[in-house]
C-alpha cells in the first residue's frame, strides 16, 4: 500500500529544491511553521497546530531520513493528532519526494508515502493522507506562482 501524486510546477528545479528543505521555504506552502535540519537523522518537523500542546503540533519527532541534493528527499512522518492510538504507537511511516527539472522554469514533483503498516487502525489515516497530500501539492504550486 503506497500513496503516490505528482504535480508540475511552474518553479525552477533549485528553488523547488529549497521549498522542501529550508525553513522559509516550508513556510511558503507546508504548515504553519517547522523547524528543518537537512541532515540525515535532522529534524523534519512541520507544525499546523501551533496552538496545541508540544507533541500535538504537527510531525513532531519525524525526521530527514535522507536526500540528494536537488533530486531526492526523505523524511519520516507520523499521523495528525486526531489519530490519537496510531499515533501514540510511536511508529512512522515515511515519505520520499522526488525533483525532475521538465523545463528551465518547470519542476515535476514525484510524492510517494509509504511504509503502510497492514493493520485496520491504519486505514483512516492513509485515507486522510491520500487526500491531504493533494492539498499539499496544489498549494506547492500556487506558491511557484507567487
Amino acid at each position: 500500500m503506497q500513496i503516490h501524486k505528482t504535480i508540475t510546477a511552474p518553479c525552477n528545479l533549485v528553488t523547488m529544491w529549497q521549498k522542501w528543505t529550508t525553513h522559509q521555504g516550508l513556510l511558503t506552502f507546508f504548515g504553519n511553521d517547522n523547524h528543518i535540519e537537512l541532515t540525515p537523522g535532522g529534524a523534519f518537523e512541520i507544525y499546523f497546530l501551533i496552538d496545541n500542546p508540544a507533541g500535538l503540533r504537527g510531525s513532531e519527532g519525524c525526521k530527514v531520513l535522507s536526500y540528494l541534493p536537488h533530486q531526492m528527499l526523505s523524511f519520516s512522518w507520523n499521523a495528525p493528532p486526531h489519530f490519537e492510538q496510531v499515533r501514540a504507537s510511536a511508529y512512522k511511516t515515511w515519505v520520499v519526494v522526488l525533483f525532475e527539472r521538465v523545463e528551465p522554469n518547470q519542476t515535476r514533483v514525484l510524492l510517494t508515502h509509504l511504509g503502510w503498516p497492514q493493520d485496520p487502525l491504519w486505514l483512516p489515516v492513509y485515507q486522510y493522507f491520500n487526500q491531504a497530500w493533494n492539498v499539499v501539492l496544489h498549494r506547492l504550486a500556487e506558491s511557484c506562482k507567487t
